[in-house]
């Protein structure tokens, strides 16, 4: 299911692009703003000697309008307060391959916006996730 090329936007601890990688994601964009936060994510990439991550300390907006990349799968899993994902719904669909897929974790019910299909949605304890696509007509 994890495509060649993922995005973890918002990386924090990285969990969500180790596991990617893990089940068989070939190069993992890892992106995290906190520089401490970061710097501990460099170290964990190192001594797990993976050279198919590339990191970025960067603002995950700012990223995301810079970036040219198109990706297989986009993880997002933005700060819950920040209010972030009405933006990054109408900004990702430009930077998903064509059968590209996006797995969204909120602290509150997410609510998809048109143009996003649901393929599956549940939660788990006070995490509420989604993975979609863009709807093509």
């Amino acid at each position: 299911m994890y495509g060649r090329t993922c995005l973890d936007l918002f990386a924090g601890s990285g969990a969500l692009g180790f596991e990617a990688l893990s089940r068989g994601a070939e190069k993992v964009v890892m992106v995290e703003k906190n520089p401490k936060v970061f710097r501990a994510l460099e170290e964990n990439i190192r001594k797990l000697a993976l050279s198919n991550i590339s990191p970025y300390c960067q603002d995950g907006l700012e990223f995301v309008t810079r970036d040219k990349q198109r990706y297989d799968v986009i993880f997002l899993d933005p700060p819950f307060q920040a209010d972030l994902l009405p933006k990054l719904f109408e900004m990702l669909p430009a930077k998903l391959g064509e059968s590209g897929l996006l797995y969204v974790e909120s602290g509150a019910i997410i609510t998809t916006p048109a143009g996003w299909e649901v393929v599956k949605s549940a939660k788990a304890g006070q995490v509420h996730y989604q993975l979609l696509r863009v709807q093509h007509d």
